[in-house]
């Protein structure tokens, strides 16, 4: 009951501490609107494609959804990417020490193993883990990221049970070559390099860039010796759009490095490739094939000798998109193979799924309707039937209601089901089934957008031993975001309450806060621009049992910009300038694994 009411104080210390900008943002007068720049008001309300396969503004998308925009990326210049999704709404990270060490992204309070991480719509994650590898992504290789709260199984199969982050690489809309150029460095023998280029000429648009990170690191124990990390990236983008409307493209990422840890230190990769065609049939129909592969490899020295983990994914979907007046349909394939290629004697090393889908956008203003269907056939662990339903209502040109109902499922991955020694073949597939309520308030200077929901888990797979199905789980949770961009300030805050309780225990499943925030502030000076960022959480369950408790801790982050020449910059970034202790995971011996203290770092830019 303390807990609640602590939570309920928070909302509305939240609610009253926002009114005022509301309010100032209420009253500007129509001249002020009318001549506010399409640009500020595109990132209030940003077109979203994730939540629906199609592209739809956030107030349309009948979705809980939160977009981080090139501006906000290249504000925060984050090292790593779990420190840009730290605090978001509904997401939560943990990870074992900072620079490149492992790391876990937690949405609306599943694992995971139950979230899908989608790079230009090709998924990247481990087949042997089922995770992706999120420590290994470098920030500057990307320009926006999506993040689609709520079960997606129904568009994307496996794993989108707490919902789908989506980073997009870059893509000029620019004629003639943009060239970029960025230099720097700081805390822990630091060093960050980066370079591309990316245009248009015609009907071809491109992208090319890379990146060098590299850092001495620190103690990941406490007592211990520093833990290097280093990161080379790559990428190459090309498309081409017709005279006739077709388009075709290719993409290729790649991050190659090297990490130490606790305990050892790996060499490992991170690809994605893929290449697209898209043909107009009709003025109404438009068909989109996707060839893609992914791959996650890892080799491995520590304390038990050598070992390698090479796992890929190759994928084949096929789209198509038909727009009935006001309503769209959309129906399509997919044929995925998962291969493993590893030093440990698995069962199986292959296995492949064949699916279908449908949904249909539909607008029946001011009732809009959302509806999808899925059928997965897996050689491994057989059929799934997953869907879901939306409803919106547009109570004026301000407002919107919005319902949801939807269903997923979480397949066993290769560790869970064939790892000699620490594998349970019996296990079977987590299902689920979500509820959600939301609102939304889009103004032209300001928005909030609020959430309640409830997800339901049957067979939820825990142990860290040896795996089993926990029969019941439930997570609750509510979300309240808001953002404001007047005169020269851009403020943007998340509060998130999360329950996940294990039904039969009635404990909290562990890894995971209850309650986060997140203020990011940033101000225009002319030449110069300030800004920071506050994420507090509160404490966490590292064991089942709810017995071994970590700490919460709030997060302190400073930055300021100066433009002193045409298209050159420098750029400060003080990272947790109190100084603050703070631990998400520990060891398996009981060890906290630390996260960096106070560090700083210093970067010249050149490009736009």
């Amino acid at each position: 009951m303390l807990n609640r009411f602590h939570t309920t104080a928070t909302l509305a210390t939240f609610a009253i501490a926002a009114l005022p900008m509301a309010v100032q943002a209420q009253t500007q007068t129509q001249a002020q609107t009318q001549a506010q720049p399409a640009e500020t008001i595109s990132s209030l309300n940003p077109v979203v494609v994730t939540a629906a396969l199609a592209p739809r503004t956030a107030n349309e998308s009948l979705s809980s959804v939160t977009v981080i925009d090139e501006a906000a990326l290249r504000r925060q210049d984050p090292v790593s990417m779990t420190d840009l999704l730290r605090g978001q709404p509904g997401v939560d990270v943990s990870s074992n020490g900072s620079f490149g060490k492992n790391s876990s992204v937690y949405v609306r309070g599943t694992g995971s193993t139950q979230n899908v991480l989608l790079i230009d719509g090709i998924r990247l994650n481990s087949v042997t883990s089922g995770s992706a590898a999120w420590n290994y992504l470098e920030p500057r290789m990307f320009e926006r990221a999506e993040i689609v709260r709520g079960p997606r199984g129904s568009l994307y199969g496996a794993d989108a049970m707490g919902g789908v982050i989506q980073l997009f690489t870059p893509q000029s809309e620019e004629n003639g070559p943009q060239p970029r150029i960025s230099a720097g460095g700081g805390s822990f023998n630091t060093q960050r390099l980066s370079a591309g280029v990316s245009g248009k000429e015609g009907g071809t648009r491109y992208s090319f860039s890379g990146s060098h990170f590299t850092t001495d690191g620190q103690p990941i124990r406490r007592d211990g010796d520093d833990k290097g990390y280093d990161n080379t990236s790559a990428l190459a983008r090309v498309s081409h759009t017709f005279d006739n409307g077709a388009e075709a493209g290719v993409l290729a990422l790649r991050a190659r490095g090297h990490n130490e840890y606790d305990g050892g230190e790996n060499d490992f990769v991170q690809q994605v490739a893929g290449v697209y065609g898209e043909l107009p049939l009709t003025d109404n129909w438009r068909s989109r094939l996707t060839l893609s592969e992914s791959r996650d490899e890892s080799d491995n020295v520590d304390e038990y000798g050598e070992s390698a983990f090479n796992t890929k994914i190759r994928t084949a979907r096929w789209e198509n998109t038909l727009a009935v007046g006001a309503h769209e349909l959309i129906a399509g394939a997919e044929y995925s193979e998962d291969r493993v290629d590893s030093t440990t004697a698995y069962d199986e090393t292959s296995r492949s799924n064949a699916a279908v889908f449908t949904q249909a956008l539909l607008d029946f203003s001011p009732f809009t309707l959302q509806g999808s269907l899925r059928f997965d056939d897996n050689e491994a662990y057989g059929e799934e039937v997953t869907g879901s339903l939306g409803v919106g209502y547009e109570l004026d040109r301000h407002h919107t209601l919005r319902a949801n109902y939807g269903t997923a499922f979480n397949a066993p991955n290769y560790n869970q089901l064939y790892y000699p020694g620490y594998s349970n073949p019996d296990l079977e597939s987590e299902t689920s089934e979500t509820v959600e309520v939301g609102a939304r308030g889009q103004y032209a200077r300001w928005f909030w957008d609020a959430a309640l929901y409830q997800t339901d888990i049957d067979n939820l797979i825990a142990g860290q031993g040896l795996p089993f199905n926990v029969p019941k789980t439930r997570i609750r949770g509510a979300e309240l975001a808001a953002g404001v961009e007047v005169d020269a300030w851009t403020l943007a805050a998340a509060l998130t309450y999360t329950d996940p309780e294990n039904r039969l225990t009635g404990k909290r499943l562990q890894n995971r806060a209850s309650q986060s925030l997140r203020l990011d502030i940033d101000r225009e000076l002319g030449d110069w621009s300030v800004g920071g960022s506050w994420v507090a959480q509160n404490h966490r369950y590292r064991d089942a049992a709810n017995e071994d408790r970590l700490s919460g801790y709030g997060l302190v982050n400073l930055r300021a910009g100066w433009q002193f020449a045409p298209l050159w910059s420098a750029r400060v970034t003080l990272e947790n300038v109190l100084d603050q202790d703070y631990v998400t995971t520990r060891s398996f011996d009981g060890a906290d694994y630390i996260n960096a203290g106070r560090a700083g770092f210093l970067s010249v830019h050149f490009g736009q």
